[in-house]
Protein backbone atom coordinates (compact mmCIF):
# COMPACT_ATOMS: atom_id res chain seq x y z
CA UNK A 1 0.00 0.00 0.00
CA UNK A 2 0.92 3.49 -0.86
CA UNK A 3 1.91 5.80 2.12
CA UNK A 4 3.38 8.80 0.01
CA UNK A 5 2.40 12.50 1.29
CA UNK A 6 0.24 12.65 -2.04
CA UNK A 7 -2.35 10.02 -0.53
CA UNK A 8 -1.98 10.93 3.20
CA UNK A 9 -2.70 14.65 2.52
CA UNK A 10 -5.17 13.37 0.15
CA UNK A 11 -6.76 11.02 3.01
CA UNK A 12 -6.40 13.72 5.44
CA UNK A 13 -7.69 16.41 3.17
CA UNK A 14 -10.95 14.40 2.18
CA UNK A 15 -11.60 12.81 5.28
CA UNK A 16 -11.72 16.56 6.81
CA UNK A 17 -14.38 17.65 3.89
CA UNK A 18 -16.50 14.60 4.50
CA UNK A 19 -16.17 15.34 8.16
CA UNK A 20 -18.26 18.59 7.63
CA UNK A 21 -20.39 17.31 5.14
CA UNK A 22 -21.06 13.83 7.06
CA UNK A 23 -21.79 16.13 10.63
CA UNK A 24 -24.23 18.94 8.66
CA UNK A 25 -25.68 16.73 5.71
CA UNK A 26 -24.84 13.30 4.49
CA UNK A 27 -23.18 12.20 1.85
CA UNK A 28 -19.39 12.53 2.45
CA UNK A 29 -18.02 8.88 1.84
CA UNK A 30 -18.66 10.04 -1.69
CA UNK A 31 -15.57 11.52 -1.05
CA UNK A 32 -13.83 9.48 1.10
CA UNK A 33 -14.44 6.21 -0.70
CA UNK A 34 -12.83 7.20 -4.43
CA UNK A 35 -10.07 8.35 -2.06
CA UNK A 36 -9.37 5.01 -0.47
CA UNK A 37 -9.95 3.34 -3.87
CA UNK A 38 -7.19 5.60 -5.22
CA UNK A 39 -4.64 3.83 -3.25
CA UNK A 40 -5.69 0.22 -4.86
CA UNK A 41 -8.75 -0.78 -2.51
CA UNK A 42 -11.38 -3.05 -4.14
CA UNK A 43 -14.58 -1.55 -3.05
CA UNK A 44 -15.74 -3.74 -0.64
CA UNK A 45 -12.65 -2.69 2.08
CA UNK A 46 -12.44 0.41 0.86
CA UNK A 47 -15.71 0.47 2.10
CA UNK A 48 -15.07 -1.64 5.44
CA UNK A 49 -12.01 0.77 6.26
CA UNK A 50 -14.07 3.64 5.67
CA UNK A 51 -15.97 2.75 8.43
CA UNK A 52 -12.85 3.41 10.89
CA UNK A 53 -13.27 7.15 10.07
CA UNK A 54 -16.97 7.33 10.16
CA UNK A 55 -16.93 5.99 13.52
CA UNK A 56 -14.49 8.53 14.96
CA UNK A 57 -15.79 11.30 13.22
CA UNK A 58 -18.99 10.18 15.23
CA UNK A 59 -17.59 9.85 18.47
CA UNK A 60 -16.43 13.49 18.08
CA UNK A 61 -19.54 15.05 16.92
CA UNK A 62 -21.92 13.08 19.58
CA UNK A 63 -19.48 14.48 22.28
CA UNK A 64 -19.43 17.74 20.95
CA UNK A 65 -23.66 18.18 20.57
CA UNK A 66 -24.23 16.76 23.93
CA UNK A 67 -21.77 19.57 25.70
CA UNK A 68 -23.69 22.45 23.35
CA UNK A 69 -26.82 20.56 25.08
CA UNK A 70 -28.13 19.95 21.55
CA UNK A 71 -28.86 15.94 21.96
CA UNK A 72 -32.06 15.10 23.38
CA UNK A 73 -30.28 12.32 25.54
CA UNK A 74 -33.53 11.25 26.74
CA UNK A 75 -34.64 10.18 22.88
CA UNK A 76 -31.75 8.28 22.04
CA UNK A 77 -32.41 4.81 23.30
CA UNK A 78 -35.89 4.67 21.13
CA UNK A 79 -34.48 6.00 18.04
CA UNK A 80 -30.87 3.32 18.54
CA UNK A 81 -33.00 0.42 18.66
CA UNK A 82 -34.73 0.10 15.20
CA UNK A 83 -31.08 1.79 13.46
CA UNK A 84 -29.47 -0.98 15.24
CA UNK A 85 -31.41 -3.60 14.41
CA UNK A 86 -31.46 -2.32 10.69
CA UNK A 87 -27.51 -1.61 11.31
CA UNK A 88 -26.75 -4.96 11.50
CA UNK A 89 -28.85 -6.73 8.94
CA UNK A 90 -27.29 -4.12 6.62
CA UNK A 91 -23.66 -4.86 7.81
CA UNK A 92 -24.03 -8.88 7.20
CA UNK A 93 -25.86 -8.14 3.74
CA UNK A 94 -22.42 -5.63 3.09
CA UNK A 95 -20.24 -8.69 4.31
CA UNK A 96 -21.74 -10.86 1.39
CA UNK A 97 -23.88 -9.15 -0.91
CA UNK A 98 -22.45 -8.69 -4.68
CA UNK A 99 -20.76 -5.50 -4.81
CA UNK A 100 -22.96 -4.57 -8.05
CA UNK A 101 -25.51 -3.66 -4.96
CA UNK A 102 -24.07 -0.86 -3.45
CA UNK A 103 -24.24 1.64 -6.66
CA UNK A 104 -27.99 1.17 -7.41
CA UNK A 105 -29.05 1.81 -3.65
CA UNK A 106 -26.60 4.79 -3.57
CA UNK A 107 -28.49 5.96 -6.14
CA UNK A 108 -32.00 5.49 -5.45
CA UNK A 109 -31.16 7.18 -2.35
CA UNK A 110 -30.03 10.41 -3.19
CA UNK A 111 -32.35 10.64 -5.96
CA UNK A 112 -34.89 10.52 -3.59
CA UNK A 113 -33.95 12.25 -0.80
CA UNK A 114 -32.82 14.97 -3.62
CA UNK A 115 -36.90 14.96 -4.83
CA UNK A 116 -37.86 15.61 -1.17
CA UNK A 117 -35.78 18.57 -0.83
CA UNK A 118 -37.00 20.48 -3.92
CA UNK A 119 -40.81 19.15 -3.49
CA UNK A 120 -41.07 19.57 0.00
CA UNK A 121 -38.46 21.17 2.02
CA UNK A 122 -40.61 21.55 5.11
CA UNK A 123 -40.97 17.55 5.19
CA UNK A 124 -37.38 17.31 6.00
CA UNK A 125 -36.84 21.42 7.49
CA UNK A 126 -39.62 21.90 9.82
CA UNK A 127 -40.97 25.24 10.87
CA UNK A 128 -38.79 26.69 13.53
CA UNK A 129 -41.12 25.88 17.15
CA UNK A 130 -42.13 22.46 15.61
CA UNK A 131 -42.33 20.31 18.78
CA UNK A 132 -40.85 16.44 18.16
CA UNK A 133 -42.96 13.37 18.47
CA UNK A 134 -41.53 10.70 20.52
CA UNK A 135 -40.97 7.49 18.96
CA UNK A 136 -43.69 5.36 20.69
CA UNK A 137 -46.05 8.19 18.74
CA UNK A 138 -45.24 7.52 15.62
CA UNK A 139 -44.86 3.99 14.49
CA UNK A 140 -43.88 5.14 11.14
CA UNK A 141 -40.63 6.11 12.42
CA UNK A 142 -39.73 2.72 13.75
CA UNK A 143 -39.74 1.56 9.84
CA UNK A 144 -37.91 4.65 8.68
CA UNK A 145 -35.27 4.09 11.34
CA UNK A 146 -35.02 0.65 10.92
CA UNK A 147 -34.13 1.70 7.01
CA UNK A 148 -31.97 3.83 7.35
CA UNK A 149 -29.94 1.67 9.60
CA UNK A 150 -30.00 -1.02 7.26
CA UNK A 151 -28.91 1.42 4.54
CA UNK A 152 -26.08 2.40 6.77
CA UNK A 153 -24.67 -1.02 7.91
CA UNK A 154 -24.98 -2.09 4.07
CA UNK A 155 -22.96 0.94 2.55
CA UNK A 156 -22.20 4.06 4.37
CA UNK A 157 -22.69 6.78 1.63
CA UNK A 158 -25.30 8.82 1.98
CA UNK A 159 -26.98 7.37 5.11
CA UNK A 160 -27.17 11.00 6.95
CA UNK A 161 -29.75 11.75 4.56
CA UNK A 162 -31.82 8.77 4.98
CA UNK A 163 -31.44 9.26 9.12
CA UNK A 164 -32.31 13.07 8.65
CA UNK A 165 -35.67 12.15 6.46
CA UNK A 166 -36.17 9.39 9.34
CA UNK A 167 -35.85 12.19 12.27
CA UNK A 168 -36.97 15.23 10.73
CA UNK A 169 -39.86 13.75 8.40
CA UNK A 170 -41.14 11.42 10.82
CA UNK A 171 -40.19 12.68 14.54
CA UNK A 172 -40.12 16.65 13.41
CA UNK A 173 -36.66 17.79 15.05
CA UNK A 174 -35.37 20.74 13.91
CA UNK A 175 -31.97 20.48 11.87
CA UNK A 176 -29.82 20.34 14.59
CA UNK A 177 -31.04 18.41 17.14
CA UNK A 178 -31.62 16.11 13.79
CA UNK A 179 -28.07 16.28 13.21
CA UNK A 180 -26.86 15.31 16.81
CA UNK A 181 -29.79 11.80 16.77
CA UNK A 182 -27.97 11.21 13.62
CA UNK A 183 -24.29 11.22 14.86
CA UNK A 184 -25.79 8.99 17.68
CA UNK A 185 -27.71 6.58 15.42
CA UNK A 186 -24.94 6.32 12.76
CA UNK A 187 -22.38 5.88 15.71
CA UNK A 188 -23.81 2.86 17.12
CA UNK A 189 -25.01 0.89 13.78
CA UNK A 190 -21.38 1.70 12.64
CA UNK A 191 -19.81 0.06 15.68
CA UNK A 192 -21.68 -2.83 14.98
CA UNK A 193 -21.05 -2.81 11.42
CA UNK A 194 -17.11 -2.16 12.53
CA UNK A 195 -17.54 -5.02 14.27
CA UNK A 196 -18.47 -7.77 11.38
CA UNK A 197 -15.95 -6.09 8.93
CA UNK A 198 -13.25 -6.84 11.62
CA UNK A 199 -14.30 -10.52 12.18
CA UNK A 200 -13.97 -10.96 8.10
CA UNK A 201 -11.08 -9.06 8.13
CA UNK A 202 -11.78 -6.60 5.40
CA UNK A 203 -10.64 -3.20 7.14
CA UNK A 204 -7.13 -2.10 6.53
CA UNK A 205 -6.38 0.32 9.79
CA UNK A 206 -3.59 2.71 8.83
CA UNK A 207 -5.52 4.18 6.10
CA UNK A 208 -8.67 4.20 7.84
CA UNK A 209 -6.51 5.62 10.93
CA UNK A 210 -5.01 8.38 8.29
CA UNK A 211 -8.43 9.28 6.87
CA UNK A 212 -10.39 9.32 10.50
CA UNK A 213 -7.74 12.10 11.72
CA UNK A 214 -9.22 14.48 8.92
CA UNK A 215 -12.99 13.34 9.47
CA UNK A 216 -12.51 14.16 13.54
CA UNK A 217 -11.49 17.99 12.81
CA UNK A 218 -14.07 18.24 10.22
CA UNK A 219 -16.53 16.79 12.85
CA UNK A 220 -15.30 19.61 15.11
CA UNK A 221 -15.40 22.13 13.28
CA UNK A 222 -18.93 21.60 11.81
CA UNK A 223 -20.73 21.35 15.53
CA UNK A 224 -19.66 24.71 16.15
CA UNK A 225 -20.95 25.42 12.79
CA UNK A 226 -24.22 23.93 13.36
CA UNK A 227 -25.12 25.45 16.75
CA UNK A 228 -24.22 28.89 15.38
CA UNK A 229 -26.00 28.91 11.79
CA UNK A 230 -29.09 30.17 10.48
CA UNK A 231 -31.26 26.89 10.37
CA UNK A 232 -32.00 28.25 6.75
CA UNK A 233 -28.20 28.33 5.62
CA UNK A 234 -28.49 24.65 7.04
CA UNK A 235 -31.68 23.71 4.91
CA UNK A 236 -29.85 25.11 1.94
CA UNK A 237 -26.41 23.44 2.77
CA UNK A 238 -28.26 20.30 2.90
CA UNK A 239 -30.36 20.64 -0.43
CA UNK A 240 -26.80 21.49 -2.27
CA UNK A 241 -25.65 18.43 -0.41
CA UNK A 242 -28.07 16.01 -1.49
CA UNK A 243 -27.80 17.25 -5.37
CA UNK A 244 -23.98 16.98 -4.90
CA UNK A 245 -24.29 13.50 -3.83
CA UNK A 246 -26.95 12.57 -6.10
CA UNK A 247 -24.33 13.90 -9.15
CA UNK A 248 -21.76 11.87 -7.55
CA UNK A 249 -24.10 8.74 -7.33
CA UNK A 250 -24.84 8.85 -11.23
CA UNK A 251 -21.01 10.14 -12.48
CA UNK A 252 -19.60 6.86 -10.16
CA UNK A 253 -18.16 4.09 -11.91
Amino acid sequence: MDYSLFTVTLLMGTGFVAGIINTLAGGGSNLTLPALMVMGMPADIANATNRVGVFLQNVTATFGFRKAKKLDTVDILPVMIPSLVGGVVGAFAASYAPEAWLKPLLLGAMISMTLIMIVRPAMIAPPEGTVPFKVREKPSAWIALFIAGGYGGFVQAGVGFILIAALAGTLRYDLVRTNALKMVCTLGFTALALGVFIWNDQILWIPGLILASGTMLGSYLAVKLAIKANPNHLKWFLLVMTICGSTAALLSD
